[in-house]
């Protein structure tokens, strides 16, 4: 089941509540589309200093090759490493785009496509909001989802890999 990480806009001076349509959601995983076409996929989500850094180095690493006499085979597998690099690493660059824009880290969402991830984020934010006031949660003729947890940004420092302590018994 795909996983989306949720980022929340800085507020507008105007509003003190934040509007639900500019929220962004960002698969995690490899992006086809960045692999294939890095420079467009860059384009269309805006994120013009990681374009800029991915033109000055494929453009380095082509005429590094070239100056280093490798041949045209070598310098087409320097190219596909690349975009095999930037399609990887496709979420965490959109991530850090929108953190230089100001967005922020609300959450995790899955879901079996985009659709249904929001739906679950949502319906979780509007029970969570609701709790906050005292109110009842509004009943939805969806099945019930559990929420969400919010995401942690400090992680302990007594876990490593899967084991939650060193020498525990397992």
């Amino acid at each position: 089941m795909p996983v989306f990480t949720v980022h929340e806009p800085p507020q507008r001076s105007t509003k003190a509540v934040p509007d639900p349509e500019r929220i962004v959601f960002v698969r995690e995983g490899f992006s086809f589309w960045a692999f294939l076409f890095a420079a467009l996929w860059m384009a269309r989500y805006r994120m013009w200093l990681v374009l800029l850094l991915y033109l000055v180095i494929a453009g380095g690493v082509e005429i590094a090759l070239r100056f280093a006499g490798v041949g045209a085979v070598g310098i087409g597998l320097g190219g596909f490493a690349i975009a095999l690099l930037v399609g990887m690493e496709a979420s965490t660059l959109r991530r850090f785009a929108l953190r230089q824009r100001g967005f922020r880290d609300i959450g995790i969402a899955s879901g079996e496509d985009l659709e249904d991830a929001e739906r679950r984020f949502f319906d979780s934010w509007v029970r969570a909001a609701a709790e906050k006031r005292g109110a009842p949660p509004a009943a939805s003729g969806a099945a019930s989802v559990p929420p969400v947890p919010p995401v942690s940004q400090s992680y302990p420092s007594d876990i490593v890999g899967l084991f939650p302590e060193a020498g525990a018994n397992r």
